[in-house]
């Protein structure tokens, strides 16, 4: 079965991808098969039939990794050695990991607060304008490039070339700092604003996401309720804040936490830009650096399961407040 794992030369591959449509065409037929069944076979059966795979496929994509990472995570280098709870110690205590959490608390406190705010605002004033269609694909196209894209982008804008002889810069930002009369920046090299300037691709990413939720949530808030404020004598700002803001607080807390997720496992854009060097590295770049480049597996399982207890708060609340939401609908 060697041939399926490391395929030899374009003849292997192919006969790899023949195989595995072969095998997806028998997996199927057997569950259509079975499913076709007369009545008399049981529920249960029907169900694992057509859910079994599924698992299956979870548990050794996701639930045995899983495991394996926590395991990881209490031994040494090479897996050989109980070391207990010192990956944790060395990833909680030691100063170059310090500046990793405090980067990554930088970036989840930031960036939904940031992002929302934008998306709030953009969606308000353009809500049921002339260009509203328009401004909507604006700020939403940065969605379409991947954060890999968006990286190498604002790498660009952000080069930075040592003023030497009146040398032409390469970065955007920089050629304007020039034409204005002023010295070009080391946007990506001093910290710690560079990671505030990493920060700002991901906002950039992520506002139009916010503006697509937070501007369909608006439009959903019933006419009646806007007209009574307006009969009271609500408007401009006190509508917006005693309206507006909590017609729609379902949808803020939804565009919160899932950015702020996504905040938590950004790697592509820290990753493109910096490489996670002059003190811009996250705990997601960082665990890929210890565990696959520096050879530190145990140490990099630690941090991923860090990782992993940082999400869980935000979901088990975003969870109970979609709950209560509906409860309250």
């Amino acid at each position: 079965m060697d041939w399926l794992l490391t395929p030899d030369g374009p003849a292997g591959k192919f006969a790899v991808m023949l195989f595995a449509i072969l095998l997806f065409v028998v997996v199927m037929g057997v569950i259509l098969f079975l499913a076709d069944l007369p009545k008399r076979v049981p529920n249960w059966v029907i169900a694992a039939v057509f859910a079994g795979p599924a698992l299956l496929l979870i548990g050794f994509g996701l639930l045995y990794p899983g495991i394996k990472t926590v395991r990881d995570s209490f031994f040494n280098r090479t897996s050989t050695e109980f070391v207990g709870l010192d990956n944790y110690i060395t990833a909680l205590t030691r100063d170059e990991f310090q500046v990793v959490l405090r980067n990554t608390a930088i970036w989840v406190i930031v960036v939904p607060l940031v992002s929302t705010l934008l998306g709030l605002i953009y969606a308000v004033v353009i809500d049921r304008s002339r260009f509203e269609k328009f401004a909507k694909t604006l700020i939403f196209l940065p969605m379409a490039i991947s954060m890999v894209g968006a990286g190498i982008i604002w790498k660009f804008m952000y080069e930075y070339k040592a003023d030497i002889g009146n040398i032409q810069q390469i970065g955007l930002l920089n050629q304007i700092l020039v034409w204005v009369g002023l010295e070009p920046q080391k946007f990506l090299l001093d910290a710690p604003w560079n990671t505030f300037f990493l920060i700002m691709v991901m906002i950039w990413i992520q506002a139009g996401f916010a503006m697509t939720i937070l501007a369909a949530a608006i439009r959903a808030i019933p006419d009646d309720i806007v007209e009574a404020a307006r009969l009271d004598g609500v408007s401009g700002m006190r509508m917006f804040r005693y309206i507006t803001v909590p017609s729609i607080r379902p949808a803020l807390i939804v565009v919160l936490t899932t950015i702020a997720i996504g905040t938590l496992k950004v790697f592509d854009i820290v990753r493109t830009m910096t490489g996670g060097r002059f003190d811009t590295s996250v705990v997601a770049n960082e665990f890929y650096t210890q565990a696959l480049r520096q050879g530190e597996k145990g140490l990099g399982a630690a941090l991923a399961v860090i990782l992993f207890i940082l999400v869980i708060p935000i979901i088990i609340y975003n969870v109970r407040q979609l709950r209560a939401s509906e409860e309250i609908r």
